[in-house]
């Protein structure tokens, strides 16, 4: 046990937040699965399970194995990474599926494995990555507008143009962390203000095409249309799901019913995902549902403490990025269950099941526990490394 510790680095309460939170998940997500058998008609929840304990195994090794690369190189490999990212969002667009008439284009299969991968949520990390580096480049230049909007804001928008069609709330989140990451690093206000308004200007573009076009979109406008619709009047199946969330929080009490012993878990049919806190409320109470807010913000003091202690406006930078979406999408989730947000297909970071979420949660915290390894960087070394020196370094 002593050797292991002596490999793990950074920040040791980051370590145990993750380990707290994945230790926790078997539970609910054990519970929730038995309704995702009954669903699917195949299986068994201890199937589930098992699958959902390899996922996490698989993501205990991506933070262990991202913690060890120096931080440094995720500046030059966010620019490599880029045009691969945009690639693959394009081939997820071509090949993407559509479920009840709606866009779904938000996975790709993995060959051999099975497993669908969400591409969106890498590039989303490859993004404000990129971000960063820019940001920690100009810190001592005056920033030209016209020039940014080349660097910056063209990567920006392609990605996130390309993200759009599917999945609003993602790039809703990614859009506002890349607003934040240059409010914070100095970015013009008033740039920010032409680009809010041309923002703007270009989703009422993209939603009056979707709607001309509406076999280009495959309708996920009318999609967006009725969740907020849906939010404020009721009677579909989404209000259907809030309605039985609701139940589930309202009938835990302040101890819950104990573990395994929920009742709408048999009508949530998203009860191992998106609804999965209604689900933790139901079975841990109040004390059960609070105590899962409070090891999130615990996370966000830590990241917070990280930031502080960056030696370099980069590592501050990308410990921000990747950091704060965990607990905005933490956030979001528990709203969605206690009916504060419309439904939006977010994951409760670490607890959920899936597969891509998990990782590319693993992959940020390991992102930031490099930085918190790190000792006497400087932003010369970071930012002076060139991306093709990078990709030599890592082939040898």
């Amino acid at each position: 046990m002593k050797t292991i510790f002596q490999h793990i680095k950074g920040d040791k309460t980051i370590w145990a937040i993750v380990a707290l939170l994945a230790i926790f998940s078997f539970m609910p997500v054990y519970s929730a699965s038995t309704n995702l058998v009954y669903v699917v008609g195949s299986g068994s929840a201890f199937g589930y399970l098992i699958k959902h304990a390899v996922l996490l195994t698989l993501g205990f090794a991506i933070i262990y194995l991202v913690h060890k690369i120096p931080y440094r190189y995720f500046s030059g490999g966010s620019v490599l990474m880029l045009p691969v990212v945009i690639i693959l969002l394009v081939f997820t667009i071509i090949q993407g599926k559509t479920i009840g008439g709606a866009n779904a284009s938000r996975w790709i299969r993995i060959p051999f494995v099975g497993i669908g991968f969400q591409t969106s949520t890498l590039a989303g990390l490859v993004l404000l990555a990129y971000t960063a580096r820019y940001l920690a480049k100009n810190k001592e230049k005056k920033i030209v507008f016209k020039e940014s909007l080349w660097q910056l804001w063209f990567p920006v928008a392609i990605t996130l143009l390309l993200i759009l069609p599917a999945n609003f709330s993602t790039t809703a989140i990614f859009f506002a962390m890349v607003v934040l990451l240059m409010f914070i690093g100095g970015y013009p206000l008033k740039y920010l203000i032409y680009i809010f308004g041309m923002a703007v200007l270009v989703f009422g573009i993209f939603i009056l095409t979707a709607k001309a076009f509406p076999n280009i979109m495959h309708n996920r406008i009318h999609t967006w249309e009725n969740r907020i619709e849906n939010f404020y009047s009721g009677n579909t199946k989404e209000e259907y799901q809030i309605e039985k969330a609701k139940i589930a929080i309202a009938t835990g009490g302040l101890t819950g019913k104990g573990p395994g012993k929920s009742v709408q878990k048999n009508f949530l049919p998203q009860s191992s995902s998106d609804f999965i806190y209604a689900i933790i409320v139901e079975e841990y109470g109040l004390i059960g549902g609070l105590t899962v807010i409070f090891v999130y913000f615990l996370l966000l003091f830590r990241i917070v403490i990280v930031t502080r202690k960056a030696t370099t406006v980069f590592a501050s930078l990308l410990v921000i990025g990747v950091g704060l979406p965990i607990i905005f999408q933490a956030i979001i989730n528990m709203a969605v269950a206690i009916n504060l947000f419309p439904v939006t297909g977010q994951t409760l970071p670490l607890i959920s099941s899936g597969g891509t979420s998990i990782w590319m949660t693993c992959f940020a915290l390991g992102m930031i526990l490099s930085v918190s390894a790190s000792k006497n960087e400087t932003e010369e070394t970071i930012l002076d490394d060139n991306p093709l020196d990078i990709l030599h370094e890592t082939i040898d």
